[in-house]
C-alpha cells in the first residue's frame, strides 16, 4: 500500500482508473528508461518481516526474472532471487483450538505485472485484452515453509497473515481488489514417507473459501492419480471456481528457467540497523498478542477475543468503547457486555446493511453510554436493543433516543407497587397455584406487570416485588 508504483511515480491506486491510463515509459518497459526504487515499499517489507519474526538482511539486491508472457511487456520482471529483504521467520496458527508455529521462508519485493482480460466474441472466437495499469505496482511476496498439513491449516495461515498485514498497515489486504492473493503449492505422500511428494502450484484463487476448496480437490486428485499407478508432474494448475476443480495450465518452471541475474539498472541496497530499529519500534500490538491480552486481562472467552482482534479497526473500536466508560473501569463484566453488543447486534446490523465498521454512525463512547444505561437499570435489554437500532440508523445518543421514545425502565419500587398489586388481585388462579407450591406460576404474574407497564418495569425489581407480595399472603 504505497502512493506510487515500485519503480516510477505513477499512481499505485489503479483499480478505479480506465484501462491503460495509469502508465508511463518505466512501468511499460520502454527502451532507455531507468527505474528508481520506492523506499516506502522497502520499508513495508521490512515491517512485514519484523512482524513475522524474520531476520532482516543488511545487504540486498534486485534481480531480473526472465520469462515471456503477454502480461509482461518488457519480457522480464524485476524481483529478488538469492538475497531477499527478510527471511527465516515464523507465525502462529490456530486450528480447532490448538496452536502451533509454521515457518516463513522469505519475504521479498518485486513489481506486479499487467492484467489480461479474456473475452469471447459470442461467435466461438476468444481473445484477450491487456490493461497495463497494474504493471509496476509494488508486490510483496511471502513464501512459507512446507509446514501446513491440511486445507484447514492453510485457511488458518491465510486468515492470520491477512490480519497481520492489515494491523501493521502495509496493505488493505482486500482480496476483491487483488491486494491479497494466494498461490498454493500442494503435494501428497504416504504417512510413513519422510520425503515430500512432487508439488503442484494452484493459481486463480480469490477467497479463503477458494483456497480451501482448491486444496481439498487437488489432494484428492493427486491421491487418485498415485493410487491408479500414475505419476504427479510438477506443474501450474488453475482453480475453476464454477466447476470446483483444478485444470493444468503449464509445466512448472524452475529457477534455471527464469535465468535470474542481478538487475543492472538498480544499485544494491544496504539496510541500516538504525532504520530497522525505528521500524520495529513503530509496530503495533499484533493480533495474536492482543487476543491473549483480551483473554487474560479482560476475561473474554478466546472465541470472542479472536473475533474482536481479527481486524485492527474492530479491536481499536472495542478498546475505545471500554476506555469511554464514565468511571474508567475495565471490568470483565462490562467488557463481556460490550463484546456481546458488538459481536451480536452490531454485527447483525452491519451484515444486514452491507456496511463496514468504518461506516458506522455510532461512536465507541455511545456504545459505553448505552451499556452503562443497561447496567444501572435505566434500560432493559429489550429496550437497549430498540435504542441501539435507532442509534445505528441516526447516530443519536442513547439518552436522547430513550427520552424521545419514552424508553426508560421503571426501577422504583413505589412506582411498580400498584402494578404488582393489580396483577395479583386480577389473577387469583396463578396466585393459588403459587401458594400451592407451583413456583413457576410467579412468572405469569411478573409478565402481567410487564404488560401493564408496557415493558418498562425492571424485570428483576418486578420479580422481587411479586414474590414478596405473594409470600405476604401465606
Amino acid at each position: 500500500m504505497t502512493r506510487s508504483k515500485m519503480f516510477c511515480s505513477c499512481d499505485a491506486a489503479y483499480q478505479d482508473a480506465p484501462p491503460n491510463t495509469v502508465a508511463c515509459p518505466v512501468c511499460m518497459g520502454m527502451p532507455g528508461v531507468l527505474p528508481v526504487i520506492n523506499s516506502k515499499a522497502v520499508e513495508h517489507v521490512i515491517r512485514t518481516g519484523l512482524a513475522l519474526g524474520c531476520e532482516i538482511a543488511p545487504f540486498t539486491k534486485f534481480d531480473r526474472k526472465n520469462y515471456p508472457y503477454p502480461d509482461l511487456m518488457k519480457g522480464y520482471q524485476i524481483s529478488q532471487y538469492d538475497l531477499p529483504i527478510a527471511s527465516s521467520g515464523c507465525m502462529t496458527i490456530e486450528v480447532d483450538g490448538m496452536e502451533r508455529e509454521v515457518g516463513i521462508t522469505r519475504v521479498h519485493l518485486e513489481e506486479d505485472v499487467a492484467k489480461l482480460l479474456h473475452r469471447n466474441d459470442g461467435f466461438g472466437e476468444s481473445y484477450s485484452l491487456l490493461d497495463v495499469n497494474r504493471a509496476g505496482v509494488p508486490l510483496m511476496e511471502i513464501v512459507g515453509e512446507p509446514d501446513l498439513r491440511a486445507p484447514e491449516e492453510a485457511r488458518a495461515y491465510l486468515t492470520r497473515l491477512h490480519s497481520i498485514l492489515q494491523y501493521i498497515g502495509v496493505s488493505t489486504a482486500n482480496m476483491e481488489e487483488g491486494s491479497f492473493r494466494c498461490d498454493a503449492n500442494i503435494s501428497v505422500r504416504p504417512h510413513a514417507q519422510a520425503a515430500l511428494g512432487t508439488k503442484v502450484e494452484i493459481k486463480n484463487m480469490n477467497s479463503f473459501a477458494s483456497v480451501f476448496g482448491a486444496l481439498e480437490y487437488e489432494a484428492r486428485r493427486q491421491i487418485e492419480v498415485i493410487e491408479g499407478g500414475g505419476r504427479i508432474v510438477q506443474e501450474t494448475r488453475g482453480w475453476i471456481e464454477t466447476d470446483a476443480k483444478t485444470v493444468s495450465q503449464r509445466v512448472k518452471e524452475g529457477a534455471s528457467d527464469y535465468r535470474y541475474f542481478p538487475e543492472p539498472d538498480l544499485p544494491p541496497l544496504r539496510i541500516s540497523p538504525a532504520w530497522v530499529s525505528d521500524i520495529r519500534q513503530s509496530l503495533p500490538e499484533l493480533p495474536h498478542r492482543r487476543k491473549t491480552r483480551f483473554v487474560q486481562e479482560l476475561g473474554l472467552p478466546p472465541y470472542d477475543a479472536g473475533l474482536l482482534t481479527s481486524t485492527r479497526s474492530t479491536a481499536d473500536y472495542f478498546e475505545d468503547a471500554l476506555a469511554a466508560r464514565a468511571d474508567g473501569a475495565r471490568s470483565p463484566d462490562f467488557a463481556k457486555s460490550v463484546s456481546n453488543l458488538m459481536l451480536g447486534e452490531m454485527a447483525r446490523l452491519l451484515n444486514q446493511s452491507g456496511q463496514r465498521l468504518s461506516d458506522v454512525k455510532i461512536s465507541p463512547a455511545q456504545i459505553a453510554e448505552l451499556q452503562s444505561m443497561v447496567d444501572d437499570g435505566t434500560l432493559s435489554s429489550s429496550m437497549a436493543k430498540t435504542v441501539f437500532e435507532k442509534m445505528f440508523d441516526t447516530g443519536s445518543s442513547p439518552k436522547d433516543i430513550a427520552a424521545s421514545e419514552g424508553l426508560v425502565q421503571i426501577s422504583d419500587a413505589d412506582a411498580l407497587l400498584s402494578a404488582v398489586e393489580d396483577a395479583i388481585a386480577a389473577n387469583p388462579d396463578p396466585v393459588r397455584d403459587y401458594l400451592g407450591g407451583r413456583r413457576q406460576a410467579m412468572g405469569f404474574l411478573v409478565g402481567q406487570v410487564m404488560k401493564a407497564t408496557r415493558g418498562k418495569a425492571n424485570p428483576r425489581m418486578a420479580s422481587q416485588l411479586v414474590r414478596e407480595k405473594l409470600e405476604d399472603l401465606r
